[in-house]
């Protein structure tokens, strides 16, 4: 059974949550509680070295996420979006690209 690690790395008082492995429903509940157990601190979660990282896992994430400090590294374009239908923003740098282009519109 494919399991979630989580490795914790503080530098210049900015503490970031490593993923690896696989997120899912059962492993992003494992995620929440650690992003709770941090009580209102800022934190940086990485998504980079996630081998899978299964839809289901962002409903479970963005439950009480709402109102913290944590900001998201490492996300795949269709995350991003799947983090922002749920009313979280990921804090991109990178304007979201439009589903369609124009040139696909008037096709």
């Amino acid at each position: 059974m494919a399991g979630l690690e989580i490795q914790r790395e503080e530098l210049a008082g900015q503490l970031t949550l490593r993923l690896m492995g696989t997120l899912d429903g059962r492993t992003a509940m494992l995620l929440r509680s650690s992003l709770e157990e941090l009580g209102s601190r800022e934190v940086v979660v990485d998504f980079t070295h996630l081998r899978e990282f299964r839809d289901s896992a962002v409903a479970v994430l963005t439950h009480g996420l709402e109102d913290r400090k944590v900001q998201f590294r490492g996300l795949a374009g269709h995350h991003e979006r799947m983090f922002r239908y749920f009313g979280l923003s990921t804090g991109s740098v990178t304007p979201p690209r439009a589903y369609y282009t124009p040139e696909e519109v008037l096709a």
